[in-house]
């Protein structure tokens, strides 16, 4: 299992290669739609393979071990074989559902004690328990177990958290050692990057993951809720320090021109729920910006949804029917988003990916942006 680096383009820290899994090749730049209960929300995975089409979805730890659990799982075979997915999967840890879980749970050196969001029950995850969960999921990535910081956070929180962090990362590593994959194929393991929007921390937690070499390493703790222009600032930080050989996964990143962005810093992997929870809102994402398809303007409006047709429902309706449906609250109008969305995102990088390898990356870039900032 490899990352093959195929091109750079010349004008920017864009990036285009190669990552082989266990169950197909990644062909980055990439974007993960996010099926965190083993399901991508509102399509099911015909539509994910021949329409969407992703090299690779996301699953989430935590959720999987609430529901169905993992006695299931490993009576399964895995996750591939529960939902009927033979493509790629990654797990995240569930270090940003701690996070989310603020409220409920206590941090501690030991791991994390939380609450379930389903029924109160108290749990426990530790690096060593984290990594046996994703050991039984058998994702083809899985990720260490972390802190998710806050925005705002203060620089001795955000320091003690990372140090806490890396501590963790040798505890996964150590378990990862004695406990080899249950379903006969290799995982992928990946450390995550923290030190919020400090740029010394982050360059200090970039090296301390780089040294751990892994096959790929990750960025987290971004798109908390910090301006773009930080975000933007602390993922250059951490890229020119990243090896260059490695992939680079920045985590629940984020809007089209925030995939951009990223890209063109060196960053090779998103996910984020953002284009199938707007969808569900009835937000699009087209190639000209982006519509609130409630809106009256789109009553009459017999165009499709996205001139550029990036999936069959782009083909197959129009902006005035998608719109119908919401006005009628009919659950077919939020399939129909969610497949548009998820097929832009989809053919965004794809496109950023074939503009890097011939070598018009830069130029096309800035058109995109332009465009994609504007409400329609």
């Amino acid at each position: 299992m490899a990352f093959t680096l195929l091109h750079t383009d010349p004008a920017s820290k864009a990036r285009a290669g190669e990552l082989q899994t266990a169950h197909g090749v990644i062909r980055t730049p990439i974007f993960m739609p996010v099926g965190t209960v083993a399901s991508v929300k509102g399509v099911h995975q015909r539509e994910l393979r021949e329409e969407i089409d992703p090299d690779i979805i996301l699953g989430n730890t935590y959720h999987l071990y609430l529901r169905p659990g993992m006695e299931i799982l490993e009576k399964a075979g895995g996750l591939h074989r529960f939902m009927n997915w033979e493509r790629p999967i990654l797990t995240d840890s569930g270090g940003y559902q701690v996070y989310s879980l603020s409220g409920t749970r206590k941090i501690k050196e030991e791991g994390v004690k939380f609450q379930s969001h389903i029924d109160g029950s108290r749990h426990l995850f530790t690096p060593e328990s984290v990594m046996e969960l994703q050991r039984t999921i058998g994702a083809d990535i899985i990720m260490a177990f972390d802190e998710c910081t806050p925005y705002p956070c203060d620089r001795r929180y955000a320091e003690r958290s990372m140090h806490m962090t890396h501590r963790w990362l040798d505890r996964c590593m150590a378990h990862l050692e004695k406990a080899p994959p249950k379903y006969g194929f290799d995982q992928l393991f990946f450390p995550i990057v923290q030190g919020s929007v400090y740029t010394d921390l982050r360059q200090q937690s970039a090296e301390y993951i780089a040294a751990a070499g892994a096959p790929g390493n990750a960025i987290g703790g971004l798109s908390v809720g910090e301006p773009a222009e930080e975000m933007y600032a602390m993922a250059e930080a951490v890229c020119d320090i990243l090896p260059r050989e490695k992939p680079r996964y920045l985590m629940g990143v984020g809007t089209p021109v925030n995939i951009l962005e990223n890209i063109a810093l060196g960053v090779d992997m998103f996910d984020c729920v953002m284009p199938t929870r707007n969808a569900r809102n009835g937000m699009l994402f087209t190639s000209e910006g982006t519509i609130n398809i409630k809106n009256k303007k789109w009553e009459d409006d017999f165009s499709p949804l996205d001139p550029m047709g990036h999936t069959f429902v782009d083909r197959e309706y129009t902006r005035a029917y998608l719109r119908h449906l919401f006005a009628a609250n009919e659950y077919l109008g939020k399939q129909i988003a969610t497949i548009h969305n998820l097929g832009f995102y989809l053919w965004l990088v794809r496109e950023a990916r074939r503009r890097i390898l011939d070598g018009t990356f830069a130029p096309w870039k800035a058109e995109m942006v332009a465009k994609m900032d504007k409400r329609l």
